[in-house]
């Protein structure tokens, strides 16, 4: 027997209270294309080994980012992560552990926390982090959200140069959070030159730059700092490779009010786009209106050292009207995963992994550099880096493809009038015998 909760003059009570003619207007956002009209096409069900031995086929059909030299970034990079880092995460009373909310018998969980807290605020050069969020791009929402709150302000200016996946989150979601949003978007500046201080106004609440940027390049914001407080706005600064924080001045030490960014190059593989994890730090006077929760350290009726949940600002906690986020968790395991990596880096091993990524990518610029057709357009990178080449850039891609190369990602798939842009990447993971495989491969298919 079925159990339907609601009837039909439910629902229909429900559309009037929300402005919906009917249940299939919830959905008009959904582009038709992406809508399903019919039920899925799938085989019938099949025996257990029948089944094995279609996904292990399916499977082999990927190329492993290991087995070919492998240069793609924009967001995502691949870093050598410990063997004893998916172990230790992988041990019962971590991957199962209770939660956090009752910390009575929870210790551990939220001591690994506390250290990661701890790291994020480090790294980042602020006074606070938060114990995680889902991901960059969310966080980056979440950031544009805090400093309306903050300011009592609406306008966000986005940089050209920001990564275009957090972007489009940052427009998603403040378009259904906000109906007087108003977001100004900055076009790409590959070659640099940006004017970010000339968009600031009364009304701006924001602005939100990433360091690198999406093209690879590093940025001074000091003075830009300045042009936005002098504003009375904030500074959101988006940092996508975590390692290059091990080398480059900390967003805190430059000015930002919010740092956040992607922690998935430090302790999680590629895992084809996630899980990931959010960073998520601002300054103390913030710390009241920073979205998810945050652990604390404590002495209990005993005079022992403890860890509690000191701010959960989430609608299950308190007043909704009061809460400053919906985030229902945190990225625990990827977050766990994170605090041993750095915890076996340390300071001076995290320092001696930024130099191994730029000293590759100083090695990969210059031998780009080489190929006819090719030009470097960073005049500064981390690194990633961009480069200019003489045949559209997506059919280059797939070029490489077939020599069984990866040779980064066309800026195309992002922008429209980039199309001969290509963004590369270049870790600690990559071989001379690499660069050498790219920039042979390259003159062949732009010869």
């Amino acid at each position: 027997m079925r159990y339907l909760p609601l009837s039909d003059d439910d629902r229909r009570a429900m559309l009037g209270v929300i402005g919906a003619g009917s249940v299939d207007a919830l959905f008009r956002d959904v582009p038709p294309s992406a809508r399903l009209d019919a039920p899925l096409d799938l085989p019938r069900h099949q025996g257990e080994l029948a089944v094995e031995r279609h996904m292990a086929a399916l499977a082999a059909k990927n190329v492993v980012a290991g087995s070919v030299p492998f240069f793609v970034g924009a967001g995502a990079y691949r870093h050598h992560v410990p063997a004893s880092v998916q172990h230790l995460i992988q041990r019962g009373e971590f991957l199962t552990a209770y939660t956090p909310y009752q910390p009575e018998i929870s210790q551990g969980t939220l001591q690994y926390l506390f250290e990661f807290q701890t790291q994020v605020a480090r790294l980042t050069g602020m006074d606070v982090a938060n114990a995680s969020m889902y991901d960059g791009s969310t966080a980056c929402a979440e950031a544009v959200l805090m400093a309306q709150r903050i300011t009592k302000r609406r306008k966000v200016i986005l940089s050209g140069n920001l990564h275009p996946h957090y972007a489009d989150v940052v427009e998603t979601v403040t378009r259904f959070t906000r109906e007087d949003e108003r977001i100004s978007r900055l076009k790409p500046a590959p070659e640099g030159g940006e004017d970010l201080a000339g968009r600031i106004d009364a009304d701006t609440s924001c602005v939100v730059v990433q360091n690198p940027d999406f093209f690879g390049r590093i940025s001074d914001l000091s003075a830009l700092a300045e042009k936005v407080h002098e504003a009375g706005a904030l500074l959101v600064v988006v940092v996508t490779e975590a390692v290059s924080l091990g080398a480059i001045r900390s967003p805190g030490e430059m000015g930002a009010d919010i740092v956040l960014g992607e922690g998935q190059s430090i302790g999680s593989a590629l895992n084809f786009g996630g899980p990931y994890l959010g960073l998520f730090a601002t300054r103390q006077k913030y710390v009241r209106q920073m979205p998810g929760r945050l652990c604390g350290e404590t002495i209990d009726a005993e005079g022992r050292r403890g860890f509690v949940l000191t701010l959960s600002t989430r609608e299950q906690h308190i007043r909704r009207e009061k809460a400053t986020s919906n985030i229902c968790t945190n990225s625990g395991l990827c977050a766990l995963a994170f605090t041993i990596h750095m915890s076996l880096l340390g300071e001076a091993g995290l320092r001696r992994l930024a130099r191994l990524n730029h000293a590759n990518a100083v090695r990969l610029a210059g031998a780009l550099e080489k190929v006819p057709g090719v030009q470097v357009l960073n005049d500064s990178f981390f690194n990633e880096l961009t480069i200019r080449v003489s045949k559209p850039a997506a059919e280059v891609i797939e070029a490489l493809a077939a020599r069984r190369v990866l040779g980064g990602v066309p800026v195309s798939r992002f922008h429209q009038g980039c199309d001969d842009l290509i963004v590369l990447a270049a870790t600690e993971t990559n071989t001379d015998d690499d660069i050498d495989a790219l920039a042979g491969a390259l003159r062949e298919v732009l010869a």
